[in-house]
This record gives C-alpha cells, structure tokens and sequence, in this order.
C-alpha cells in the first residue's frame, strides 16, 4: 500500500501482486473513503477489507472490474450502465469467465451488484468530488480535488490491450487530451500511479505498435518483433490479446 498526501485528501494506493497485477485505489476525506474498482482475488479481497476494518467506506465505482462481489457486499456499488451491461453481458462478462476457468477458486467470479447508476458529468460520493467519463466499455473518473485521473490501462513499460488500429487512436487521442490538462496522476487497473512522461512514452509505444501491425503479415510475425523492439516489457498476456484483436 502507497498513501499519497494532497493536504486534506490521500489517496490510497494497493498494489495487489495478483495474477492480473491488479491495482485498486482507495480515496479518503474527512476520514470517509471511496473505492475505484475492486480486488478480484480472494487474497487481496482479505487483506484489503482488512485494511478497511472499522473505516467507514462510503461506496465504491465499478468500472472496468466488476467482479470481486464478496469485497464489501454491504457498501454502495456505483457504475454506469454501460459499465454494467459491460460486466454482465459483454466483453467484461467474457473475461471474468476466462480468468474464473483459469484461475479456479483463487479468482472471485461474482459480478458486484450495482446500486447506484451514475450519468456522465460530476457525483458527490463520501463528501468527495468526482467527474465521470464514460468511455466505449465503462467509465474514467477524474478527481479534481487532487489533480488526479483514473483510466484502466496505461503501464508505460509494459503491453496493454489494444483492440486494432482505431482503438489504439483513441488511447492515444486520450492520452493526449491527458497531458494538455496537466493532471498531476494517472491511476490505472494495473499499475502504480504514473505522470504525463508516462503518457507520452505510451503513446510512442501505441504509434509503433500500429506501424509493425501494418508491417507484418501475420500474428506471430507481429509479436516477434513487437518482442525485438520492446524486449523488457511485461504484460505478454496482453500482448496475445492484442495480436488477436490485430490479426484475428
């Protein structure tokens, strides 16, 4: 756990070590706190809720995770509708299904229930400020207080997810719109806190990465030299996603 300080608000950061390198982050105020996603490992759902023992925890936003349901069944759920539909019926749905099958009775497949759906535009939740921005699958949340923005993936040495060639253009459309408003963090699902160096690097990385995919003929031909250009980056699960959603 990293605790980050902004002068009347910290943000909690849990780096879980599970097998998905999972990061949930905690927001707290006036000794209320929030949760963005949720852990999905029954490890990290244990340790976590007991570093929330005897905290008050006004809700928690769902957004790309959704499941974990046994974290904090009795706290307030928030999520978008997209975000839910994302978790029950879509692409969310089919990798809480993937991980369940190949992780067993380690991962918790139960999908949280959610009780508050929330529109785009600002939410007041434990006396804290959010902005909600719903995106393709779920939502990011902005945090103005503090200057901070919460996205699913960035990683800046390491492969992400990239669904094709136009998905890539709007992570990096994304990203930029980061750096032109200065936030101070970028919290994502599976890495520590990052800057806007950080954003540049990644997109450097996604611009490469659409130039070997339009170079290569085939999935194996990509990965070896996505592998030759980047050959200290982790993540090469995401990497297999990738050359899927590429080269089919």
């Amino acid at each position: 756990m990293r605790v980050y300080d902004f002068d009347g608000v910290k943000l909690h950061a849990y780096q879980t070590g599970d097998p998905l390198a999972d990061e949930v982050f905690l927001v707290e105020k006036s000794g209320q706190f929030v949760g963005l996603e949720t852990p999905c490992f029954v490890d990290s759902i244990a340790a976590l809720s007991a570093y929330l023992e005897s905290k008050t925890v006004a809700g928690v936003l769902v957004a790309y995770h959704g499941a974990g349901a046994s974290f904090l069944p009795a706290v307030p759920k928030y999520a978008t509708a997209n975000a839910v539909d994302y978790a029950e019926n879509g692409g969310g749905k089919a990798l809480i299904e993937q991980f369940s099958t190949a992780f067993g009775s380690a991962f918790d497949s139960g999908v949280h229930a959610i009780t508050h759906i929330i529109e785009a535009g600002p939410v007041t939740i434990g006396g804290i400020s959010f902005i909600i921005h719903p995106t393709v699958e779920a939502f990011d949340i902005e945090i103005p207080e503090i200057n901070v923005v919460y996205t699913h993936m960035l990683g800046h040495d390491c492969h992400s997810i990239v669904a094709g060639s136009g998905h890539a253009d709007g992570i990096i459309a994304q990203l930029k719109n980061y750096i032109q408003r200065g936030y101070d963090l970028i919290l994502t699902s599976h890495y520590t806190p990052e800057g806007l160096e950080d954003a540049q690097t990644k997109i450097d990385y996604l611009v490469r990465l659409k130039h070997i995919a339009a170079s290569c003929g085939d999935g194996e031909a990509f990965k070896a030299e996505v592998r030759k250009q980047y050959p200290a980056y982790s993540g090469e699960n995401y990497l297999d996603m990738t050359t899927g959603f590429f080269f089919g």
